[in-house]
């Protein structure tokens, strides 16, 4: 599903305009990253929980050439459903 493919159905499932629909998913969007980069963690209950954590810095191979190339460390969002979402989706 695309973006545009989840705004008309935001719109029409709550019956709204798809221009509130798209302002409210980017309210969101927004929101959960603010979030994230203050706390590092933001859980929606029967939803899941998002989180930030920290992945050590490795050695890597470039596929290319094969020679091993260093991959620094960084930050990433992990999320992980719910037991809600979890079971909707089995």
């Amino acid at each position: 599903m695309t973006k545009a493919e989840l705004i008309s159905v935001m719109a029409a499932e709550a019956g709204i305009t798809k221009a509130a629909a798209a302002k409210a998913l980017e309210s969101y969007v927004a929101t959960v990253a603010k979030e994230l980069k203050k706390s590092g963690k933001l859980g929606l209950v029967g939803f899941g929980t998002f989180a930030v954590v920290k992945r050590k810095a490795r050695e890597g191979r470039n596929p290319q050439t094969g020679k091993t190339i260093k991959i620094a460390a960084k930050k990433v969002v992990k999320f992980k459903a719910g037991k809600a979402l979890a079971d909707k989706v089995k």
